[in-house]
């Protein structure tokens, strides 16, 4: 979760000695660091603009130096270098990346690393917080090349260049949703992040905001804040929300509490309370149930949650109810915060399990959400190529085995946080729904909108007969990669079908009618990056009747011989396809001669033609337990071979001479 910026303007100064109270009125540089040490940078950086106006620093003074200086400067000139370099790090480390860049900036003109090492690794992290990723993409550059420490820095520094280039790629791709700034009173005062729908029109979120009581205090007390996380909730729909209230929970003295989940019962809820102190956070995940206007003191998780001397924090509950999603900290992970995961079992919470190195980085991950249904996780972290911060990925798959991760791009990410996905609704819970970011904000998470901008595939499927639309045929959406169903549909009267895809993936859709041959289509949505939907080519489907012949035309043999010549294999090559795409059935391959010739060499001949058929089909992959060749001779002829005056009929002879196959039978796959 990211640190709060709860109004420093409103803190009290550190009371000082009263002997020295009067040389530190004066000594800004002094006093700002007396506040940077303390953590509070806003203070910090109030008093570091006030040293700056006491130097009479010429520029000619700092620029340039020689290279026997560097390092070694005394007196006003290193204390003024100091406060410009405190300066940077203290509008970094409150968030202010624009004010950073501009300090970092004259840093990196001292042109001193001795002094100041990691000066320009923080410009370029300022310049790629505020956008400018090719100007950032510099920087990391040439700190790779002057960097010569191997350490956590130099590692990041890897990831940086890579996000940089990530980013000015990204720039030129269609956004795949929109996204809005909640208007209302959700946005008021402090920071608010962490939603969640409750209900159709009611949000859940987290707030800093102060109650008027809190501010009561305030005002009698300098040590008091009244900036406190809360749990709230307010009504409304899309981008707009109102009449924010504490949702009715018992509060801990001296703690936090918000990032909340709440069971699909609806019974429970599991929320974060935590502490800060000196900038580090102690968190724990708590549960509280419903009781009569409200719920009950919360209760902390067992062990098997929290774990002493560690944080567990942004619970989620999947909407089957089966795992109970947080991150944190706690020994046996990556990095920093990973994503675990508990099992629920009626109340009960078995043991966690990290949920891997597919999805864990020796870096930030937070927010987890679990689509049961299309089973897609979506997280934030900044341990992955992405745009900065922390980014959205959603990765596929089940709590066995997960998928690659994929950034969900812009602009649901940002150059800043961009963290707590929520949808809309459980029915559609990758179409749209509500995120927190603080990419408008210098200090604070804010909550936004956001909707998936439609992107389709569409079709028409028709009778190869008649040319009729198809009524009644089912069309259903794969994912080529996990082979899983995504979306399924009847066609009405109109033979139409559309499914919403996504860019810059494959897809397989099935066209499937009782006594119809099945067929595949297959899809790539490359160039949805540019338009917003794709009209397939129409297909039609071929009905059959079990036992009932269908000719194969252009079939041809060498003559009196069984070899395939080969335009005839393009025509069996629709029977492959029909078998691969209709895996259920069972045929028979026939093969049949006019009545020239004896009728013994006749079924011979076409025995052995049946069986080439079939040879080919089984070197195309079809199993030879789905075939049967049978050779029929001048025994089935379909015209007469003479004419009725007992002339020859070379017409009625080539018709004869044909291949055919039929349906046998159609068997259940498990």
């Amino acid at each position: 979760m990211k640190p709060n910026v709860r109004y420093w303007l409103a803190i009290a100064l550190l009371w000082i000695v009263s002997t020295s109270k009067a040389q530190y009125v004066y000594d800004y540089k002094r006093t700002g660091d007396i506040y940077f040490e303390a953590k509070d940078y806003y203070s910090a950086a109030q008093y570091y603009n006030k040293a700056l106006g006491t130097f009479k620093i010429k520029p000619g003074q700092i620029l340039p130096y020689t290279v026997e200086l560097r390092g070694k400067e005394s007196g006003k000139l290193k204390d003024y270098e100091a406060v410009i370099y405190r300066l940077a790090e203290s509008y970094r480390n409150y968030y202010d990346y624009g004010n950073a860049e501009k300090y970092y900036e004259q840093v990196v003109g001292f042109n001193n690393s001795a002094l100041f090492p990691l000066a320009r690794f923080w410009y370029g992290v300022s310049l790629r917080a505020n956008g400018n990723y090719s100007a950032a993409l510099e920087q990391f550059t040439r700190f790779k090349q002057e960097y010569t420490k191997i350490d956590d820095f130099s590692t990041r520094t890897n990831l940086e260049i890579a996000c940089c280039e990530f980013a000015i790629a990204e720039s030129n791709r269609m956004p795949a949703y929109t996204i809005s700034k909640l208007s209302g009173d959700i946005n008021a005062g402090g920071a608010n992040y962490a939603p969640a729908m409750l209900a159709k029109d009611l949000l859940l979120y987290t707030s800093s905001r102060p109650d008027s009581s809190e501010l009561e205090k305030e005002k009698k007390s300098k040590k008091a804040n009244p900036y406190i996380n809360n749990l709230f909730i307010a009504r409304g729909k899309g981008a707009d929300f109102h009449n924010s209230q504490a949702v009715n929970i018992p509060e801990a003295k001296g703690m936090d509490q918000g990032v909340a989940t709440v069971s699909p019962d609806g019974n429970t809820l599991y929320l974060t309370r935590w502490t800060a102190k000196n900038g580090v956070k102690a968190a724990a995940i708590y549960t509280s149930t419903r009781k009569a206007g409200g719920w009950d003191e919360p209760k902390p998780m067992g062990p098997n949650v929290n774990v002493e001397g560690y944080s567990a924090m942004q619970p989620f509950v999947t909407a089957d109810g089966k795992y109970l999603l947080f991150a944190s900290n706690r020994p046996g992970g990556m990095g920093k915060n990973d994503l675990w995961y508990c099992p629920l079992d009626k109340g009960l919470v078995g043991p966690a399990k990290n949920m891997g190195t597919n999805i864990n980085t020796r870096d930030e991950e937070q927010a987890p959400f679990y689509d049961s249904e299309k089973k897609a996780l979506i997280f934030s972290t900044d341990g992955r190529i992405g745009l900065g911060g922390l980014d959205f990925f959603v990765v596929e798959g089940d709590f066995s085995k997960w998928e690659a991760p994929r950034n969900l791009g812009i602009p649901l990410n940002s150059p800043k946080d961009d963290v707590y996905y929520s949808p809309v609704d459980n029915e559609h819970p990758l179409s749209g729904g509500y995120i927190s970011s603080d990419r408008e904000s210098v200090c604070c998470l804010e909550v936004f909108a956001i909707k998936k901008i439609s992107k389709t595939i569409n079709g028409l499927v028709l009778d190869c007969e008649n040319d009729m639309p198809l009524t009644g045929a089912k069309i259903t959406l794969l994912d080529t990669i996990l082979q899983r169903v995504l979306q399924q549909v009847v066609l009405d009267e109109t033979g139409r079908y559309h499914f919403e895809v996504e860019p810059l993936k494959h897809y397989k859709i099935m066209a499937e009618k009782e006594n119809y041959f099945s067929k595949a289509i297959y899809a790539n949505t490359d160039g949805l990056t540019k338009v917003d939907s794709l009209m397939n080519p129409n297909t039609c489907l071929k009905h059959f009747e079990i036992g009932k012949p269908i000719i194969l035309k252009d079939i041809y043999y060498d003559f009196d011989k069984a070899t395939l010549r080969s335009q005839s294999l393009i025509v069996l090559d629709t029977v492959v396809s029909i078998m691969l795409d209709n895996p259920n059935l069972i045929i028979e391959m026939s093969a049949h001669t006019d009545s020239k010739g004896k009728d013994a060499y006749n079924m011979k001949l076409s025995q052995k033609r049946a069986q080439s058929c079939v040879d080919y089909l089984i070197s195309r992959g079809i199993s030879a337990d789905r075939m049967i060749a049978k050779g029929y001779g001048e025994t089935r002829p379909i015209a007469p071979n003479e004419m009725p005056n007992g002339k020859d009929n070379p017409d009625g002879r080539q018709l004869n001479r044909r291949t055919e196959f039929k349906v046998l039978r159609v068997t259940q796959l498990n």
